[in-house]
């Protein structure tokens, strides 16, 4: 079974951290969610998440994938987590997916994986991830191991990039059908 970790901090967007989870899950991902910044972590709407696990109990030979959400503060908290950024390292070094989306690609620019890579994020926050090549108007952006999201719009077709690569086109669109979006 494949798996997948996703970094939660407080001030984390709701929609990207929670529709991801799901929809990793519904396609049969085990999926871990791991609180930076406690057991108990709070959105940027306020919603309390109880996390599965704590960051600082995550290695990452132990995943498949490595997801960051966006929301502010959620990301730079992301960003400011050394555990957060040596998971990301390791991941990225191994071939594993690492994806992050909304302002959350500045925590990949910070790991030093998005250099020279195709990237997208929330418009206007660019400027935090500067050794990318940032790609205008794109909902989703994969560059090898490197999945990208826009904003809170585009987190279905994030979610579902980041399920066909662990579980394939089959299983990504069992889900969606499942979804009614196909």
């Amino acid at each position: 079974m494949k798996k997948a970790v996703v970094f939660l901090a407080n001030g984390f967007e709701d929609i990207e951290a929670l529709a991801t989870v799901d929809i990793l899950r519904r396609g049969g991902v085990d999926v871990t969610v791991a609180g930076v910044t406690g057991e108990i972590v709070t959105s940027s709407h306020n919603l309390k998440v109880v996390t599965d696990k704590l960051a600082d109990d995550i290695n990452a030979e132990d995943y498949d994938a490595v997801i960051c959400p966006g929301g502010m503060p959620g990301a730079t908290n992301l960003r400011d987590s050394q555990k957060v950024i040596d998971v990301l390292k390791e991941a990225y070094e191994k071939g594993k997916i690492v994806s992050a989306i909304c302002a959350a690609p500045m925590v990949l620019e910070k790991a030093g994986v998005l250099a020279s890579k195709d990237f997208t994020m929330y418009p206007g926050m660019e400027g935090y991830a500067p050794s990318g090549n940032y790609k205008d108007n794109k909902f989703v952006v994969k560059d090898g191991s490197v999945i990208t999201g826009a904003g809170p719009a585009a987190t279905f077709d994030y979610a579902f990039e980041i399920l066909e690569n662990l579980q394939g086109q089959e299983i990504a669109n069992q889900v969606a059908q499942g979804m009614l979006l196909k």
